[in-house]
């Protein structure tokens, strides 16, 4: 780009996303002049999933404004809690955020994921044919337009991963009513009903049993059930029910 030259400053929170040289204060980019303001941000980095408010000379401005020479432009990070207007909230994770898709689903949070590698084409359409908000560290999965709305995850940690999606977004939170394996809803189960999926010692040792609705899992308090509980407890805390 050689047209009208902007200065553009990013929230302390966006600077991961932009060159080591843009990361302390405004800089000068070069733009031709055609292009919107959400596209010279995304192409210095920062997917617009991640983007709040846009500032140019003191006003808020669209996306799809068009930026002038010598205008100040301040890039803000979404708010949070961020709302996601027009549909129930839910979740849709990509290949690699298995372990964070299995404990939003401990929560009672509606995570859907996606095991194999799809391809982002494939994600992108599921997401806005379902409405669900894409949760990914794939920038360029973030960047795609079809998506209903989307997510960057920020850690690769687990905990980390967890308290980031429910601190941003504030799920409803329904501990142990999800399968953790297929994102089905739980229903309790008598021992007999499930006596033909269980093995003699736990048939023995234990009496209360869910079923997952649309898998047929079978879920009682094992040997993991305390470290589960730590997790579900943790979350209560920090994040409430609602």
């Amino acid at each position: 780009m050689n047209g009208p030259e902007i200065h553009v400053e990013f929230a302390p929170e966006l600077r991961m996303f932009v060159p080591q040289g843009r990361r302390t204060a405004a800089t000068a980019v070069a733009t031709d002049g055609v292009s919107s303001l959400g596209h010279v941000v995304e192409s210095l980095g920062v997917p617009l999933t991640e983007v709040g408010a846009l500032v140019v000379d003191g006003r808020e401005v669209p996306v799809s404004h068009v930026p002038a020479a010598g205008e100040s432009v301040e890039v803000r990070a979404v708010e949070r809690p961020q709302r996601v207007p027009g549909a129930p909230l839910r979740f849709l994770l990509d290949v690699h955020l298995g372990t964070l898709a299995r404990r939003l689903r401990l929560l009672g949070v509606d995570a859907a994921y996606e095991s194999m590698d799809i391809g982002d084409p494939a994600l992108a359409a599921r997401s806005a044919a379902e409405r669900r908000v894409m949760l990914s560290r794939d920038r360029g999965l973030l960047r795609r337009r079809e998506l209903w709305a989307g997510a960057f995850v920020y850690s690769t940690r687990p905990d980390d991963q967890l308290r980031d999606v429910l601190g941003r977004f504030g799920p409803e939170l329904r501990p142990w009513t999800r399968c953790t394996a297929c994102n089905g809803l739980l229903a309790e189960a008598s021992k007999e009903e499930v006596a033909e999926q269980l093995e003699g010692g736990t048939q023995r040792s234990y009496d209360v049993f869910a079923r997952c609705a649309e898998c047929g899992r079978v879920y009682w308090r094992g040997a993991h059930h305390d470290r589960l509980e730590a997790i579900v407890e943790r979350a209560l805390a920090e994040f409430g029910g609602s």
